[in-house]
């Protein structure tokens, strides 16, 4: 099958709300080619009027990285489609097995066309906010490989973006929770974000030019899981609470 085939594959999967079998188990395909289905997954979308908005990172912590068998992160594209307003209702329906983790997202005041260094990170960025992103595998039993995921646009899915701050320096120290239904269920600091949130820029911008994906000034980059993911149920109160940054939050139905 061609990438376009195996792409649009993915792409009924995500709009029917079924999963489907790992394209993996039937069709053999490395890194580079994965990242190629994922642009045509994306070019689906942008057939039916979706816009680019920005980029999200995954296996930001060393222990997934591990778990996975890999040594660098991964990174699929957000569409304006895929953004809930803050205090927004997410539909069950619309998603195969959604799971929720928290994060801080970063939007950028500057177009990125290259790597940029630790020390340059901070020029090209206009804000930070709390975040959460719904991830949704489109496999059967969220069971996947490395290039299953990518291909699946990493399992991008859905994402909500709390109120804008200034981007200060320090961003490693910041206790994140995931709330559901008013109790916490996961926490961590954001030091969990590759030891420093900052870095996520860094790699965002190494990937998008390293795979000719421009990333314009107003973008949104989702610097990756500061905790592991939950699964969502109806009825669920979901909130991300970042000290000194606020809630982001969704409901359920």
């Amino acid at each position: 099958m061609t990438n376009d085939t195996l792409a649009r594959i993915l792409d009924k999967a995500a709009l029917d709300a079924q999963p489907v079998a790992q394209l993996s188990l039937t069709h053999t395909f490395d890194e580079n080619t994965a990242y190629a289905i994922q642009e045509e997954l994306l070019a689906c979308r942008y057939e039916r009027g979706e816009q680019f908005v920005g980029i999200k990172l995954g296996f930001t912590s060393e222990a997934k990285m591990k778990q996975m068998g890999v040594n660098d992160l991964i990174w699929g594209r957000l569409t304006n489609r895929m953004l809930i307003e803050n205090g927004g209702t997410l539909s069950l329906s619309d998603f195969c097995h959604p799971r929720v983790e928290p994060e801080l997202c970063f939007l950028t005041k500057k177009d990125i066309d290259r790597e940029l260094s630790l020390d340059e990170a901070h020029e090209y960025i206009e804000a930070v906010a709390p975040a959460l992103e719904i991830i949704d595998s489109r496999y059967k039993d969220f069971k996947f490989s490395l290039e299953d995921v990518i291909a699946d646009n990493c399992s991008s899915a859905a994402f909500v973006v709390g109120e804008w701050h200034d981007a200060v320096p320090d961003l490693s120290h910041l206790t994140i929770e995931l709330i559901v239904n008013h109790k916490v269920v996961e926490s961590d600091t954001s030091a969990a974000i590759l030891g420093n949130p900052w870095l996520s820029v860094c790699h965002a911008s190494r990937l998008a030019a390293k795979y000719g994906q421009e990333f314009p000034a107003g973008s949104y980059l989702m610097a990756g899981a500061a905790t592991g993911a939950v699964y969502l149920q109806a009825g669920d109160l979901v909130k991300a609470r970042v000290r000194l940054l606020g809630e982001a939050g969704f409901s359920v139905e």
